[in-house]
């Protein structure tokens, strides 16, 4: 029997399959549904094992909600793949805005609607089922290990401190991750890449209290007017950063990546209308779909100082404050970025102000090498399903714990990924495609006749 046979023949009960999970609120952030937590958890482990096949399945208690862990060694000598996923959703509010119950799923016009149709538990039953079926068909000639957090949607807060704790319980050659998307089903892609994050605040002091703009103005400087200098420094009329070392470690784009962005579909004008702009600005000598996913930026999110409710105030602040991020790349240390910036505003800072800047966030980029045999063995898979080789694309935004897996678990990741932009995740009528559900369990399967053999 082949993989689509397979499928086809259990199609209701993979549907069934996933229907389980849905009905199950377990929704993180609320704490009247750690209840749910541990129920979703303890169904996870016994539908791992008793269904899927695996040899053992545990759950196992951390500060917050548990972590499921199981697996299959077939031969201790053999490639292991860690598949991860995470089994909480967001909250469901506001809740007159949905078409059907949230945690009664249903299909309507050949989509799935429920919270976590997509992110998070679609998505990881659609890799889970591609891995029952080539069980059950022979096909897995590698070991298999599976990790299923209750934390995702909150930060994954307790996952580090696990893989830390089970480092040798985890150990793989390589990370499935089942929790991200692709460019459309007619366009398949891998996501080979995620940009981290430096996010500081900056504090401009100049005299040290409010003036009067009339008696001094002119005499003392302003801090609202010395924060915009600094800000507006911070980038060129070419879109390029001038903080000094800001690129030393940027991965730059190979040929066969940009090539690869070139076949996307991209309609600026669309694009522009979409967002509300009349023009685009970005680094020069970049595409836009490479400037927002393959190369850092600067942005300022919040600025504000002085006087600003109702009416006239004629004040001279004493002090200014500005947020700001800056999107990195692979190879860009978030913190030695945030040094970066820290001693840059310190180093141009005229005397007449104090300046002070704290870092408040940041995480890691990520970027898998695309010539990696499992990225191989991904890439044909989806090419099998979806009768497309898949594109290479990197994405803008971030998901911290790829990049901690890399760091604690010395292990890179495979972003395959089904779900679909149009798919409302995080919002009410949040849905997934069935045509996603079937030929993403066949691109699961199929990885595991490939990878391993």
């Amino acid at each position: 029997m082949t993989v689509k046979e397979y499928i086809e023949k259990n199609k209701q009960n993979f549907l069934e399959d996933l229907f389980e999970k849905l009905r199950i609120p377990s929704i993180s952030s609320q704490s009247e549904h750690k209840p749910d937590m541990i129920k979703m958890a303890e169904h996870w482990r016994d539908y791992l094992t008793k269904v899927v096949g695996l040899d053992k399945a545990e759950v196992f208690e951390t500060p917050g909600n548990p972590v499921v862990y199981a697996e299959r060694i077939i031969d201790p000598k053999a490639q292991t793949v860690l598949i991860y996923g995470h089994y909480d959703v967001m909250p469901v509010e506001p809740l007159e805005e949905w078409k059907s119950q949230p945690f009664e799923p249903e299909v309507r016009e050949g989509k799935i609607y429920a919270r976590g149709a997509d992110d998070d538990k679609g998505q990881s039953t659609t890799h889970i089922l591609g891995l029952k079926t080539a069980i059950d068909l022979g096909l897995v000639k590698a070991n298999v290990k599976v990790i299923l957090e209750g934390e995702e949607e909150i930060g994954s807060v307790n996952l580090e401190g696990f893989c830390k704790k089970h480092k040798e319980m985890l150990k793989s050659d390589i990370i499935m991750v089942s929790d991200t998307s692709m460019l459309s089903a007619d366009v398949p892609s891998i996501t080979t890449g995620l940009r981290g994050l430096a996010y500081l605040e900056i504090e401009v002091t100049g005299p040290n209290h409010d003036l009067h703009s009339g008696h001094y103005g002119g005499a003392v400087a302003n801090p609202i007017n010395e924060l915009c200098k600094l800000i507006a420094s911070v980038v060129d009329d070419k879109g390029r950063v001038t903080i000094p070392g800001f690129y030393d470690d940027v991965v730059p784009l190979t040929k066969e990546e940009r090539e690869m962005i070139a076949q996307i579909p991209f309609d600026e004008e669309a694009y522009k209308k979409e967002i509300g702009v009349d023009a685009l600005f970005g680094e020069e000598g970049y595409h836009t779909l490479e400037r927002n996913s393959c190369r850092p930026s600067f942005d300022l999110c919040g600025i504000w100082g002085g006087y600003t409710g109702e009416g006239a105030k004629t004040v001279i602040p004493s002090k200014a404050y500005a947020k700001f991020s800056s999107r990195l790349v692979a190879n860009q240390d978030n913190e030695k970025i945030a040094q970066l910036f820290i001693d840059y505003f310190k180093k141009i800072a005229p005397p007449y102000i104090k300046v002070k800047v704290t870092p408040h966030h940041g995480g890691q980029g990520f970027l898998c090498p695309m010539d990696l045999p499992a990225y191989k063995a991904a890439e044909k898979a989806v090419e099998i399903a979806f009768g497309k080789r898949p594109l290479g694309v990197r994405s803008g935004g971030s998901i911290a714990i790829i990049a901690t897996f890399e760091r604690v678990l010395g292990v890179k990741s495979i972003l395959m990924g089904f779900g679909l932009s149009s798919n409302a995740i995080h919002s009410p009528n949040e849905n997934y495609p069935l045509e996603m559900f079937y030929k993403g369990i066949e691109a699961a399967a199929e990885f595991y006749r490939i990878f391993g053999a």
